[in-house]
């Protein structure tokens, strides 16, 4: 388990310890590349790898139908930009296995092309298109979004009109998710990574001030069965209600 505030970390950790749960922890600033580094140091030394990671990091600074781009670098950064950093990072240790290692990004609906989320028909294209879809697009869609947040003309081209700097960078992740899995998917058996990413819902967390209509444990719920799938493992799907849904 990782956490960002070091005290609420530690706060964290020892309640789950009190539930008789074996929990390593570890501070990590996903936004902070010396943090990641010494995050991915931490780990081969401990364990000598992973086997599983699980991107749960996330910000938001809207609630209800509330929309606000004052914050969009901080969004992007944390959702999009992070979860790619720490991708990369720790791609290089994960452990080899007969079964494949797997990396879960949590991710949402709000994120989804077919969701007509993006109003720009030409971009929706572009990124339902596996064959054109790129990290360069990925990248690109972002930094065009996040200059427009400062030129204030986001608001005449297409971006959606609620939750506008979460939405985006989710659709960054559930893209990237996407993208990555067709990177991955010529590894060789026994050195596997399987990617994919889910919606939890609209949890009660502080980040949705317990507004949420969902549960912690309902919201973890689908991610935990993607996991322990018994059958072939998925890669590069969308999931949401232990069902695959549509990008």
């Amino acid at each position: 388990m990782t956490y960002r505030d070091a005290e609420r970390g530690r706060q964290a950790a020892e309640e789950l310890r009190k539930e008789c749960l074996s929990i390593s922890s570890h501070q990590l600033d996903m936004t902070d590349p010396a943090s990641v580094a010494s995050f991915a140091d931490w780990v081969m030394l401990q364990y000598a790898g992973i086997d599983i990671l699980v991107n749960n990091a996330g910000i938001n600074f809207n609630l209800g139908s509330e929309n606000s781009v004052e914050y969009a670098e901080k969004v992007i950064g944390t959702n999009y930009l992070g979860t790619k950093r720490i991708i990369e990072t720790l791609i290089p240790l994960m452990k080899p296995s007969e079964h494949g290692a797997q990396i879960l990004n949590v991710s949402s609906r709000l994120g989804r092309v077919n969701g007509r989320q993006i109003r720009d028909e030409n971009l929706r294209d572009q990124f339902l298109n596996d064959e054109f879809l790129s990290e360069e697009l990925i990248d690109g869609m972002v930094s065009a979004f996040l200059k427009q947040v400062k030129d204030g003309t986001w608001t005449s081209n297409g971006w959606p009109q609620m939750f506008t700097d979460y939405s985006v960078s989710k659709l960054a992740v559930n893209s990237y998710t996407r993208l990555m899995a067709k990177q991955l998917s010529n590894r060789p058996q026994g050195k596997k990574i399987y990617i994919n990413c889910y919606c939890p819902g609209w949890v009660k967390t502080a980040m949705t001030d317990w507004q949420g209509n969902v549960s912690s444990e309902e919201g973890a719920d689908t991610g935990v069965w993607i996991l322990l799938l018994k059958k072939k493992l998925e890669t590069g799907k969308f999931f949401a209600e232990r069902r695959e849904i549509s990008f």
